[in-house]
C-alpha cells in the first residue's frame, strides 16, 4: 500500500516537473510556437513523457527511499528515547529560527541569477541551523532537565562510559555505588542474610524487568520453578523491609534488548554500579565488559572457615566416602569434610587431624584422619 502510494506521488511530481519545464520555456520564448494547437500538444507530449518517466522509474526510486527509511527506523531504535526527543525539538527550533533569519535573503535578486542565490542560502541555513539546533539540545539535555522547576529532586546524567543519560533520585540513586541485583542471586536467598548483615552499602537496585522475570517463574507450570520463583518474590519483599541499606525498585528498561543479562548488564553500566550476582555466565561477561561484580559464592568462599593441616576439629561422620573405608562430615558452612578409615563410626561424633585442605572451583574439600 505504501509502495504504491509513494509510486503514485513520484509520477505526479514528474508530471509537474514536465509541465512546469514547458512552462518556463513557453514564458522565456525560448520554444515560441504560435499555432496554439501545436503549443498545447506539445505541452501535453513532455508533460506525459516525463510522466511515463517518472513512472517507469518510480519502482527503483521507491524501494531506495523505503531502504532508507527501514535505515533510519533502525538508527533510530538504537538511540535512547530521550535523546530522539530532544533532537526533534532541537530540530524544529533550528528550522523556526531558519525561517525568521532567511526571510531577507530570500529577496535577493542579482542580475543574471535571479532568486538562485538566495534559494541556495535559504537552502543552507536551514540545513546548519536545523542541525545545530538538534545537536545542541542533545549535547545539553540534561542540564536542560535539572532546570525544569517540576523536576523535583530528580537530576540526569550522562554516563561516561555508555554515552546514555540515565535519570537518578539525588536521595536515593546518588547515595554512593548502586548494586543492581540480578534474578539469580534473587533467588538464591542469601543476599537478604548479607543485606541485614550491614554488609553491602549505597543503593540496591532492583529493575522492574527482573521483577517481570520473577513473576513468569513463579507462574510457571513446574512446580520447582514456581516454588523458586516465589521465594524470589519473598525475598525482594524482606529486602525491601530491611532497615540497613536503600532499595530502588526503577522502571529503566531497553526496549531494544531482549535478553534480561544483557539489560541487566547495560543498565549497571549507565548507574557506574556494580551487578551482583551468583551466574558464573554472567560474571564472565560482566568482566570482558569491564563491569565489576559481587559474586555471593566468591563471598561465601571467602568467609568460610581457615583450617590448617595438623589442626584437630570436632565432627559427626553423616555418611559413606567414595573410595573404601571413608566416611563424610560437614563443617557449618557446608565445607566437605573426607575422613580416611571412618566408614565404621557413620552416626558418631569424633575428633579428627586435618591432613590436607584442597581448593577446587566448587569450593574448599578438607582431608582429616581420625584420632584414636
Amino acid at each position: 500500500m505504501i509502495k504504491n502510494i509513494i509510486r503514485i506521488i513520484i509520477s505526479g511530481l514528474a508530471l509537474s516537473i514536465g509541465y512546469g519545464l514547458m512552462l518556463l520555456l513557453f514564458e522565456t520564448n525560448v520554444l515560441n510556437i504560435s499555432n496554439n494547437t501545436i503549443k498545447i500538444a506539445l505541452w501535453a507530449f513532455v508533460t506525459l513523457v516525463f510522466g511515463l518517466i517518472g513512472y517507469l522509474a518510480s519502482n527503483k526510486i521507491t524501494k531506495g527511499i523505503l531502504s532508507l527509511l527501514d535505515s533510519m527506523e533502525k538508527l533510530l531504535v538504537k538511540q535512547p528515547p530521550m535523546d530522539i526527543a530532544f533532537g526533534a525539538f532541537g530540530l524544529l527550533f533550528g528550522l523556526i529560527l531558519a525561517y525568521f533569519i532567511s526571510a531577507p535573503i530570500r529577496q535577493v535578486n542579482i542580475p543574471f541569477l535571479g532568486g538562485v542565490l538566495g534559494l541556495i542560502l535559504t537552502t543552507v541555513i536551514y540545513i546548519v541551523l536545523g542541525s545545530v539546533g538538534s545537536r545542541l539540545l542533545i549535547r545539553y539535555k540534561e542540564d536542560i532537565l535539572n532546570a525544569l522547576p517540576f523536576n523535583g529532586e530528580r537530576t540526569f546524567e550522562r554516563n561516561k562510559r555508555s554515552g546514555r543519560t540515565i535519570r537518578k533520585d539525588n536521595k536515593e540513586m546518588s547515595q554512593g555505588t548502586s548494586k543492581v541485583l540480578d534474578t539469580s542471586v534473587i533467588i538464591d536467598g542469601r543476599i537478604a542474610s548479607i543485606v541485614d548483615s550491614g554488609f553491602l552499602d549505597g543503593v540496591l537496585v532492583i529493575p522492574e524487568f527482573v521483577l517481570e522475570e520473577l513473576q513468569y517463574i513463579a507462574d510457571s507450570a513446574d512446580d520447582l520453578k514456581r516454588e523458586r520463583g516465589r521465594r524470589g518474590l519473598d525475598i525482594v519483599k524482606e529486602i525491601q523491609n530491611s532497615k540497613k541499606i536503600k532499595v530502588v525498585i526503577t522502571d529503566v528498561d531497553y526496549e531494544d534488548i531482549n535478553e534480561v543479562d544483557i539489560k541487566l548488564l547495560k543498565l549497571t553500566k549507565d548507574l557506574d554500579g556494580k551487578v551482583v550476582t551468583n551466574d558464573y555466565n554472567l560474571n564472565k561477561v560482566a568482566a570482558v565488559q569491564g563491569i565489576p561484580v559481587l559474586n555471593i559464592n566468591d563471598l561465601a568462599n571467602a568467609v568460610k572457615t581457615v583450617v590448617i593441616p595438623g589442626e584437630m576439629m570436632h565432627v559427626n561422620i553423616i555418611k559413606e566416602g567414595k573410595e573404601k573405608k571413608q566416611g563424610l562430615a560437614y563443617l557449618e558452612d557446608g565445607t566437605m569434610i573426607v575422613v580416611e578409615d571412618a566408614k565404621s563410626l557413620i552416626g558418631k561424633d569424633i575428633t579428627v587431624q586435618v591432613t590436607t585442605v584442597l581448593q577446587t572451583a566448587a569450593g574448599k574439600m578438607i582431608f582429616a584422619k581420625p584420632i584414636n
